[in-house]
């Protein structure tokens, strides 16, 4: 007895478009009500339609994605998933975008073996790339520092005068919150931004 054939559609936006996966879907004979279409984003599988998709299917049943990142992004959770629906519901798996992940092959070992194999390759590739993605960015990162570039949120210019008042402030002339007030800042950032400038002409005395 065959199984029936599934095919899951996933976009991550409301503004992106179904269509390619459904000519998809269609042109490999999957029935317009067995196609499944969620509009959610791929970095888990916290997607409703989907999970109640994997927990109807059956033996034999097939389901149809038109490439591997459809299912998905995050690969540890991508091979997971794997394992449930060709292992625990013994499904069978298509990737119209990549023929070798197609577990249907005669349904036999070496078929579910050859995609295992193409799905780890992936998994491997794709975990590598975003580690070394994070170290060119550390690297990046420690370049700029080393040549001056500051990161965080840019300071605010200081207000003209500002440099008298602080002097003025610092020799006791006049109190934080009047020089403050008079500058338009807070008393708070006045002192901070004072020290700094009257700390900074210490060290260069």
């Amino acid at each position: 007895m065959e199984g029936t054939t599934y095919g899951y559609v996933r976009v991550s936006t409301r503004e992106q478009n179904e269509a390619r996966q459904m000519a998809a879907m269609r042109e490999f004979g999957v029935e317009d009500e067995r196609i499944v279409v969620e509009k959610l984003s791929g970095k888990d599988f916290n997607r409703p339609r989907y999970q109640r998709l994997v927990k109807g299917l059956r033996q034999k049943d097939v389901l149809v994605i038109k490439s591997i990142d459809r299912l998905g992004r995050n690969y540890t959770e991508i091979l997971e998933q794997w394992a449930v629906i060709t292992k625990e519901r013994e499904a069978a798996i298509v990737v119209l975008d990549m023929p070798l992940l197609d577990t249907r092959r005669g349904r036999d070992l070496t078929g579910t073996l050859i995609a295992d194999i193409v799905l780890q390759l992936l998994s491997y590739v794709a975990q590598t790339e975003r580690e070394n993605i994070r170290r060119r960015q550390a690297e990046g990162i420690a370049a700029a520092r080393a040549a001056g570039v500051r990161f965080g949120r840019e300071r605010l210019s200081l207000p003209l005068g500002f440099e008298t008042m602080a002097r003025l402030w610092q020799e006791g002339g006049v109190s934080a919150s009047r020089a403050a007030g008079e500058l338009g800042m807070s008393r708070d950032t006045f002192l901070r931004r004072a020290r700094e400038l009257c700390a900074g002409s210490l060290h260069k005395g």
